[in-house]
């Protein structure tokens, strides 16, 4: 009788100890699952929203405009050539657009390096061009689209041309242009590599959007007050 209760107790105390390490196995375990997913939000990026390109932790000020880094970097894997965004064909009336595009840099450089009297002079070239384009190349269709927004653009660039010193009013001009010039490039294509960029200050980020031959950013609608406030929305 004694040895039976001595077994049972051996077999219960051994149970008991099997117990105890499943247990501590299965809070390791826990614990392992645990840590990586805390690594990964302390690595976490932040990005500020005037300068995506400058990165550091939640908190950190931009190096460039000393705001703090509030947007979260999110990490997109490469895209395959198959469904990359399909740019415009380019077409002989390309020629054209890319004349137009030309003025329009010249305005915008102008505007960049706070000369009124420059935009005025470019935007003037810019008529001309706009007045000397030949549509004969392109179908009814087109060019009704082309003559529709040329015509809008065309009151932009007067607008600019009329009023050298008054460089607000021009730049309020500028912005609805550069809406017009983008849509030409979206209809018709172009030769050029071109990028669209963007100033969320500028109009409460109604409107601050302008076209680049350069992916480095120089703000044509503060100059020289915020010459690198903006980003890059995309490549035209």
């Amino acid at each position: 009788m004694k040895n039976l209760i001595k077994m049972k107790k051996i077999i219960l105390s051994t149970v008991l100890m099997a117990i105890v390490v499943v247990g501590c196995n299965q809070k390791n375990k826990q614990e392992e699952s645990v840590k990586p997913e805390t690594t990964q939000s302390t690595s976490q990026l932040y990005s500020c929203p005037m300068h995506p390109e400058v990165t550091g932790k939640q908190g950190d000020t931009c190096s460039k405009c000393g705001m703090e880094l509030t947007e979260p970097v999110v990490k997109t894997e490469a895209v395959s050539e198959e469904v990359k965004t399909e740019k415009v064909a380019v077409t002989p009336f390309s020629v054209t657009v890319d004349a137009n595009v030309n003025d329009y840099l010249k305005v915008k450089n102008a505007l960049v390096n706070d000369d009124s009297n420059g935009a005025a002079a470019a935007a003037k070239a810019l008529l001309a061009t706009f007045n000397a384009a030949n549509t004969t190349s392109i179908d009814a269709k087109l060019k009704k689209e082309y003559i529709e927004i040329a015509d809008d653009a065309k009151e932009h660039a007067e607008h600019i041309a009329d009023n050298a010193g008054k460089i607000e009013h021009q730049r309020e001009h500028f912005a609805l242009l550069s809406r017009d010039i983008n849509d030409m490039i979206k209809t018709f294509g172009t030769n050029k590599k071109l990028y669209q960029e963007y100033c969320p200050m500028y109009d409460q980020g109604k409107s601050g959007y302008w076209i680049s031959d350069s992916k480095e950013i120089k703000n044509p609608y503060y100059g020289a007050e915020m010459l690198t406030c903006g980003r890059v929305e995309k490549e035209l």
